[in-house]
């Protein structure tokens, strides 16, 4: 059974840092661009930042560049998002999602697999 589980949202004040991790089980990780999404109350979903699935290359939306860092651990199946900075706009429930292609994730379309969500709030 193909699965993406997020863990590691919480509550933190702003400024501060927390690091999402999404666990991938039922399929093997290095075919697929892995991407971090969010949604927040009342707003349509927004992707965050994308990994490449062989080479690595990354993409972030401009919201969270130079705070926010991808990785990914191929062996252990494993993507992190690492948020640091953190405003209180960054307040959102957080997903991971699977996909083929690199550009499905930047155009935040064509997604295969997606994961339940790990809310994440800003807020002193």
């Amino acid at each position: 059974q193909l699965q993406l589980v997020e863990s590691g949202g919480g509550l933190v004040q702003p400024g501060g840092s927390l690091r999402l991790s999404c666990a991938v089980s039922g399929f093997t990780l290095d075919g697929y661009t892995i991407g971090w999404f969010r949604q927040a109350p009342g707003k349509e979903r927004e992707g965050v930042s994308c990994i490449s699935s062989a080479d690595g290359i990354t993409y972030y939306a401009d919201s969270v560049k130079d705070r926010f860092t991808i990785s990914r651990d191929n062996a252990k199946k494993m993507v992190y998002l690492k948020m640091n900075s953190l405003k209180p706009e960054d307040t959102a429930v957080y997903y991971c999602a699977a996909g083929i292609l690199f550009r499905q994730c930047v155009r935040q379309t064509g997604m295969d697999y997606w994961g339940k969500g790990t809310l994440v709030t800003v807020s002193s």
